[in-house]
């Protein structure tokens, strides 16, 4: 980004060793890493070493808002800023010391604490960028789209399968650029599996394992019930948005949140919309037309928890049918986290290993693909069969970050790689496994029960749960349907 500072501008770089992968020339890198002045993790450039061919001058760059900024909010605002097209105007976050090294950072941006107030009084937003925890993606996506911006919206894109539809109908109906933070969808990976899916390497797929090592958070554990005062910088209201008033927790936050339905979506809401994304795109899967889950049991002391009270369970494996599509089969999609795993493929050699993050295993009728987690490193099975790909690519690959993809397309009037057309139905499916989950761990009371009650003879029996996409319904199980949406605390509805 090229906010003045004096006589140089700021430009956003990930300034830890480990993590300097940029897209840029040889000699920009070496400038990077040796003659930037670093601040906060993020560097101060020289105006001259930004100059030169593709530079986009200032009156043509994309005026960006971040909302949720502390975090990985940092992360794509960086990526942002790199491409030299994009100038962020305004930052917003509810935490302000979450956020104090992207407030130091970035000191000529207008700085808020709500988003509405924001959007009221910031005029010169074209495009905004979303990474607050997942409960808060819809409600502040849907308002800028309604006034034309252009919004980056991370992943899971929302809190509940309603809300993902709503953002897809949004996207076509103001005519916005959009993207979901699903940065393996402009990895080469996904674009190699389709390459060899096309080609007929392992003939017609019909089963697909997706794994990830997620929750790295507590879940399964009770509901939290001492008080702790709010800490200085935190408005806890507006972190709280649509969700039901509860006390402040450090259960909650930072990150923890993932763990408790109010917030988050759990490890198939963090990590679904990463691992599911090749075989949903490569294969064209669409709805799915039922699904069942098992999860994890928790015990506190001698007794098995019958309600986990709010909170997402320690681990579930989670069955998805996907009809026929054309000539190709139907496929069964498996989940697996919390320490999960499918069966080790008989192909693999002894040195063979998953990757720890996770992956995909793709069966098809004469071989299998297997990738990690962000479509990384697309390997067959037999192995031997990596030593004999000769696959001219037909697809286009794509220069630069997942962020730059986005600021491409809302430059040039492109689709971006990840839009709502793709990642919300891809939402859709992720967010319809968790539903599974929830009804799972959902339990009918008996009279003069209520919920929290302990019975260690009450877990639930499995339900293949019938469903239909176009409509958003559980056609054999009404209960089930509670959670297609959420109930949204007064002046937080949309």
């Amino acid at each position: 980004m090229r906010s003045k500072c004096g006589e140089v501008d700021v430009l956003f770089v990930d300034s830890s060793p480990a993590k300097i992968r940029i897209n840029m020339k040889s000699n920009r890198r070496k400038f990077i890493k040796t003659s930037g002045i670093a601040t906060a993790g993020w560097m101060i450039v020289p105006r001259h070493v930004l100059g030169g061919k593709g530079i986009v001058a200032p009156s043509d760059r994309l005026q960006i808002a971040g909302i949720g900024v502390g975090g990985r909010g940092a992360g794509i605002l960086r990526n942002a800023a790199m491409t030299g097209k994009a100038e962020i105007v305004a930052l917003c976050d509810v935490d302000d010391h979450r956020a104090a090294n992207t407030f130091n950072a970035v000191p000529n941006a207008v700085r808020y604490k709500d988003f509405r107030v924001m959007y009221e009084k910031q005029k010169d937003i074209d495009a905004v960028m979303i990474a607050t925890p997942d409960h808060t993606h819809a409600v502040a996506a849907i308002p800028a789209m309604e006034m034309g911006k252009h919004v980056y919206v991370e992943k899971p894109l929302t809190h509940n399968i309603k809300e993902a539809r709503l953002l897809t109908e949004a996207a076509v109906k103001y005519n916005v650029t959009t993207q979901m933070g699903n940065q393996g969808a402009s990895a080469e990976g996904v674009r190699i599996i389709m390459e060899w899916l096309q080609a007929g390497l392992i003939g017609d797929v019909h089963t697909v394992h997706c794994f990830t090592n997620r929750p790295i958070w507590p879940q399964g554990v009770p509901r939290p019930k001492d008080k702790h005062p709010i800490p200085e910088g935190l408005d806890w209201d507006l972190w709280l948005g649509p969700a039901q008033m509860r006390d402040y927790h450090p259960s909650y936050l930072p990150f923890k949140w993932r763990g408790w339905w109010d917030y988050g979506t759990g490890a198939l809401g963090d990590m679904g919309c990463h691992i599911m994304h090749p075989p949903f795109e490569a294969l064209g899967l669409g709805y799915p037309i039922d699904v069942e889950a098992s999860v994890g049991q928790v015990y506190v002391d001698d007794f098995l928890i019958n309600d986990f009270d709010g909170t997402c369970p320690p681990s579930s494996i989670v069955r998805f049918t996907f009809p026929e599509r054309g000539d190709q089969p139907s496929v069964k999609l498996i989940w697996y986290d919390g320490g999960m795993m499918p069966p080790r493929p008989e192909e693999m050699t002894d040195d063979d290993t998953f990757a720890s993050s996770g992956g995909v295993i793709m069966e098809g009728s004469r071989g299998k693909v297997l990738c990690d987690t962000y479509a990384a490193n697309p390997r067959l099975l037999p192995t031997h069969l990596n030593d004999y790909i000769n696959i001219e690519p037909t697809l286009p690959r794509i220069e630069g970050s997942h962020q730059q993809n986005w600021i491409e397309a809302c430059m040039n009037g492109t689709k971006a790689t990840s839009d709502f057309s793709i990642a919300g139905p891809l939402t859709e499916t992720v967010l319809m496994g968790n539903l599974a989950i929830r009804s799972h761990e959902y339990k009918e009371l008996k009279p003069g029960r209520k919920r929290g009650d302990w019975d260690p003879y009450a877990f639930p029996g499995r339900k293949v749960l019938k469903w239909d996409g176009p409509n958003m319904r559980i056609t054999n199980y009404e209960k089930a349907n509670e959670f297609v949406t959420r109930e949204y605390r007064s002046g937080w509805e949309i």
